[in-house]
């Protein structure tokens, strides 16, 4: 009995590795999401193929410019962010006084145009992006090989995540947007250009699904579906998590990335849908969310 429950440990440890890696990304992605929505109440149903662009960004400043992992972990948020702020200004600020099923129809159509543009273009096969030498490599654990990549990426992904909690809920600038999103009216006549920062606001969270598209190139091949395999979950995470808490987005992301690794050890059928178990179940209890307010 006591070799059997220390063979399961064993066994279970990897797992949990690799379900805190995903958790990471499902922290970033869900964490865009929710500032996004928070602030603009806007459903981004086009964040998936952001993600995905970061990644082919990524790929296309290395095999085009000759421009590394390191610079594009800063260049590629900040085009694919520039996309964004061209998308919000042209068809999105057009749609904040309709209904949300407006926006979600419109970001939804801009997902399917822009995976399909990236689909003609680069096909379906996934393209290869290695880490740089700096991060190849590993740690023996003894329980198991532990890649430095993926232990770079927990660690890159909990500083991101904290350092914008930090600067919504701790700054000014973050005070000023959360004002923005109560009261417009009021925070526009103390002379705070509202629209410009619903902009900015919804490009910062557009350079977060870049980001995480970067630190994903390495692990995952780069193609056009890689968004459309973590949108859905994260969309997931937020609805647990609270649809516009920051906080909420992060802490679920980590956990359900968890317990979807302890999921593929002990029940391996339910692993593909385990989130979307504990989603029906946290709606049915707490339909605001784990996190989230009426």
């Amino acid at each position: 009995m006591l070799e059997t429950l220390l063979f399961e440990i064993e066994m279970a440890l990897p797992q949990l590795v690799l379900g805190l890696v995903n958790g990471a990304f499902y922290a970033l992605l869900s964490l865009g999401l929710a500032v996004i929505f928070g602030m603009l109440n806007v459903i981004n149903f086009t964040h998936g193929a952001q993600f995905m662009m970061g990644a082919f960004v990524a790929w296309m400043l290395l095999n085009y410019f000759g421009i590394g992992y390191w610079w594009a972990l800063l260049i590629s948020p900040l085009v694919v962010g520039i996309t964004g702020v061209i998308i919000e200004r042209t068809m999105i600020a057009r749609l904040y006084k309709l209904d949300h099923l407006y926006g979600l129809l419109l970001t939804f159509g801009c997902a399917l145009v822009i995976e399909g543009l990236f689909r003609n273009q680069y096909g379906v096969s996934g393209l290869p992006y290695r880490a740089p030498p700096e991060l190849q490599g590993g740690w023996d654990l003894g329980f198991m090989f532990l890649p430095t990549y993926r232990a770079w990426v927990v660690a890159v992904a909990l500083i991101a995540c904290l350092g914008a909690w930090l600067a919504i809920e701790k700054t000014k600038i973050g005070s000023y947007l959360r004002a923005a999103t109560e009261n417009p009216a009021l925070v526009q006549a103390f002379g705070i250009n509202v629209p410009r920062m619903m902009t900015l606001t919804y490009g910062a969270g557009v350079a977060l699904a870049a980001f995480a598209g970067v630190l994903a190139a390495p692990i995952y091949s780069v193609n056009p579906a890689m968004g459309a395999n973590f949108i859905i979950i994260v969309f997931a995470v937020v609805v647990i998590g609270g649809m516009g808490s920051i906080l909420g987005s992060v802490v679920t992301g980590f956990i359900l990335g968890l317990l979807e690794g302890l999921t593929r050890v002990f029940y391996p059928e339910a692993s593909a849908t385990v989130v979307f178990v504990i989603m029906a179940v946290v709606l049915l209890l707490r339909p605001t969310g784990l996190f989230g307010r009426a």
